[in-house]
């Protein structure tokens, strides 16, 4: 699977634990490999796959060990975001916008596999899919700070 295919599943995972109490998030991260594969007709006729969590066993892992230290550093994710984000502290952004900002940040700062560009670029990426008009460079914004 492509580092921006898990990427995608780190922040779907990441974003759906966060509408649960801590001491449920691990469950959740189990569940989401339970989740049944979801797809859709396009106004075009094409069909799209929305979701499909069929994976190796080495990337489930992998995926699983990622979304963890993500979750781990949220506080101190978010008190960076905080300090950058002029008018925007974390708990008025929208939930997809920060789930992608926590994600970039951690990748950043703890990910030596991924440069800073290529954080970026993805976050922006996952942005345009997910979360609004605006997104996208609200995210760039943010994160040019950040680095």
């Amino acid at each position: 699977m492509t580092r921006s295919k898990l990427r995608e599943h780190c922040f779907k995972m990441l974003f759906c634990a966060d509408f649960y109490p801590a001491e449920e998030k691990e469950e959740q991260i189990d569940r989401y490999f339970d989740e049944p594969k979801e797809d859709e007709t396009t106004p075009e006729g094409v069909d799209e796959i929305l979701h499909d969590v069929e994976m190796s066993p080495e990337d489930e892992s992998y995926l699983k060990a990622k979304t963890e230290a993500v979750m781990r550093k949220i506080p101190e994710l978010d008190e960076k975001i905080d300090a950058v984000a002029e008018g925007w502290k974390t708990k008025r952004m929208g939930k997809s916008e920060l789930t992608i900002l926590r994600l970039a940040l951690y990748e950043i700062l703890y990910d030596e596999e991924v440069p800073e560009k290529v954080a970026i670029n993805e976050a922006v990426e996952l942005a345009k899919r997910f979360g609004g008009n605006e997104s996208p460079a609200f995210i760039n914004g943010v994160l040019a700070k950040l680095v």
